[in-house]
């Protein structure tokens, strides 16, 4: 346990601002056509335009890979067994060939080649399998360009797995139990990113504006458009249908203390970002004065010079994947 851990009940539903919106039928086109004969906002506790085009966006963003949409849920199950890992993933053979490639990789260390699914299953955990799954299925989408946040192709996604890597490190020094969905959750915490790229484009310079004055720049986005990336992000996950405590996870990476369930993740995931920030390994697009919140350190017992030592661990490790993953810095 964890000085300081926090340990609440997960939440039944996603706690955002999302919920407060005017909620119209469920096909896209009848929600737009009804948004502008009878605009949502009208009477409605969230009076805000821009919002509500997000949770357009938010409803019509594709669902997660196939593949990982079969085995994302048995994380959650506390009956899942290998052998449902192995069935789901050896009919689909570019990404079996995947899994092997990464399984043999300097950065899993086993001494044996691996050769099989079912192997590679005993060998690393079926758990662990899924994270890998993960990774190689959101790849594609995380390597996209992301103009309102000045993110280059792959820039996300080198960021996305230095954060990942980083936060694997944290849970390992910190010795913390049952996070094994912490690799994930951190590989997806900017994934709405993906969605609010383009309004904060619209918006940038009041933004800008702001963060100039002080204001962080998930605050800024918050003001400006009803919502920040961190809590699309959140939306993203519960759409997908991932645990209560990635869903959190996401949601307050960059607000920690305002988490009111299952937080510990949370707390890793915001630590984590910082260090794949120190590593200069991609970007996030929002790197102005980001450093963790001392309640949330202070909650992990770590120090200065931890936070040091864990960034250089996790540039030494992100050059174990950089071939697999593409990870080359341009």
């Amino acid at each position: 346990m964890v000085r300081g851990q926090r340990t609440k009940k997960p939440p039944t539903g996603p706690p955002t601002r999302f919920s407060q919106v005017f909620a119209p039928p469920t096909d896209i086109f009848f929600r737009q056509l009804r948004f502008y004969l009878t605009p949502p906002w009208k009477g409605n506790p969230v009076n805000n335009r821009k919002l509500y085009r997000i949770t357009l966006e938010v409803e019509a963003f594709p669902g997660m890979p196939a593949t990982a949409a079969k085995l994302l849920p048995l994380l959650d199950n506390p009956d899942s067994t290998p052998s449902e890992v192995e069935n789901i993933v050896k009919y689909d053979p570019g990404l079996t060939a995947n899994i092997l490639k990464l399984t043999n990789s300097a950065y899993f260390g086993i001494p044996t080649k691996v050769s099989s699914i079912k192997q590679a299953v005993i060998l690393l955990g079926w758990k662990r399998l899924v994270q890998v799954v993960t990774t190689i299925c959101m790849s594609g989408l995380m390597k996209k360009a992301i103009p309102g946040y000045d993110l280059r192709s792959g820039e996300l996604w080198r960021h996305s797995i230095a954060v990942s890597v980083a936060a694997e490190i944290l849970v390992e020094a910190l010795k913390i139990p049952d996070a094994d969905e912490v690799f994930t959750a951190a590989l997806l915490h900017d994934v709405g990113k993906l969605i609010l790229g383009s309004f904060v484009k619209k918006e940038l310079a009041q933004i800008e504006e702001m963060v100039t004055k002080g204001i962080a720049f998930d605050v800024a986005e918050s003001m400006v458009l009803g919502t920040n990336h961190a809590e699309v992000g959140g939306q993203i996950l519960h759409k997908w249908s991932f645990p209560a405590e990635l869903v959190n996870a996401v949601q307050w990476h960059h607000d920690p203390e305002s988490c009111e369930n299952s937080c510990i993740l949370s707390d890793i995931v915001h630590v984590a970002n910082t260090l794949g920030l120190m590593t200069g390994f991609g970007k996030a697009g929002e790197e102005i004065d980001i450093e963790p919140i001392g309640p949330v350190v202070d909650r992990l017992g770590l120090k200065a010079k931890h936070l040091e030592a864990m960034a250089q661990q996790t540039l030494q490790e992100l050059e174990k994947l950089s071939d697999l993953f593409d990870l080359q810095q341009q």
